[in-house]
């Protein structure tokens, strides 16, 4: 395998099939005293003169990653307790801290609707915090009702079309539906090991009419239908590739591939969208290419995928490519 420039995708079983894609690996997200690095002499000037700007807080312990329409990469940091947001394009940065009086404890994954709001389950608050694109706390998801009371908030999904947002509440081991505005809707499944029922579930992605489910403890993903119907489900505990051991963060790409980060493997394991197991790409190590603890993944419009390389206090840059037939 190699660390940088173009990255091997390898075949992980007899049964997998011979990979029609590429993975490359891009770059590491700077951290963000190199980010914030005056570019204008005027800056530079200014801050020789007065001093620079107070620090910022760097990754510390980044465990969800998700990107909005403007290109602006979002990281969940519960180490820093608040979310990181990276402007590419106007070269700005900006920490979310949470709303006054109730800062971020431990957020754990951050969402975008089609407005750019933005959305972060804090699992210890156990709220799901609603502020708009310029970080302004705008309402609170969850707790109005004893149905909709949040145990253990963690993944979420929004139906940007359907305005929805489907979180795993990872205590009450299940899925809960609510409207974007707050409104709690229904709850999906109960504690077990059968159909439909979690054990612990702790991420989800929502592609091509399907809800894919982390079922963390039972060791697999679980495939349901928008309204919570049992569609099917894959994976099984092991120590080789292709079982789950660790299971963290989904995502999936514009084919419908389905990419689960593997805590214990240090790897992100890709399968079809049927759960066929097709390739993976990563190692434990601190080499680019490399994970230490990988744990939220995301993919943007242009295949990017960006995984928190959580105990390398880091982001990995990669980008899928189908490849010519």
């Amino acid at each position: 395998m190699k660390a940088a420039g173009c990255f091997f995708l390898c075949a992980l079983a007899a049964e997998a099939v011979t990979p029609q894609a590429s993975v490359e690996y891009l770059r590491t997200i700077p951290s963000v005293r190199e980010f914030t690095k005056p570019r204008s002499f005027f800056t530079k000037l200014l801050n020789f003169v007065a001093g620079p700007p107070e620090g910022r807080p760097e990754l510390l312990r980044p465990y969800a990653t998700t990107h909005d329409s403007a290109g602006r990469l979002l990281v969940a940091d519960p180490g820093q307790q608040g979310v990181h947001i990276y402007d590419f394009e106007k070269h700005k940065y900006q920490f979310l801290k949470g709303p006054k009086g109730s800062l971020l404890a431990s957020p754990i994954d951050v969402a975008c609707d089609s407005g750019d709001n933005i959305y972060v389950s804090d699992s210890v608050r156990a709220r799901v915090y609603v502020f708009d694109t310029r970080g302004r706390f705008l309402r609170t998801i969850g707790g109005g009702t004893p149905e909709s009371r949040l145990a253990r908030p963690t993944g979420m999904a929004l139906d940007r079309s359907s305005r929805l947002i489907y979180l795993t509440d990872t205590l009450r081991h299940q899925v809960l539906v609510f409207r974007l505005d707050g409104s709690f809707l229904r709850a999906i499944g109960r504690r077990g090991a059968g159909p439909g029922e979690f054990n612990f579930p702790t991420a989800l992605a929502l592609s091509g009419g399907r809800l894919y489910v982390v079922d963390s403890m039972n060791f697999r993903v679980q495939i349901l239908t928008p309204d919570g119907a049992y569609a099917g489900s894959f994976g099984q505990l092991g120590n080789q590739t292709g079982t789950l051991n660790r299971p963290k963060g989904i995502a999936t790409d514009s084919d419908g591939n389905i990419y689960l980060a593997d805590g214990l493997f240090d790897a992100v394991q890709v399968f079809s969208p049927e759960g066929r197991l097709l390739y993976y790409f990563g190692s434990g190590g601190v080499k680019p290419g490399q994970f230490q603890l990988p744990t939220g993944i995301s993919i943007d419009d242009r295949n990017i995928i960006y995984v928190a390389d959580s105990l390398n206090r880091r982001v990995q840059v990669f980008r899928y490519q189908r490849r010519a037939q």
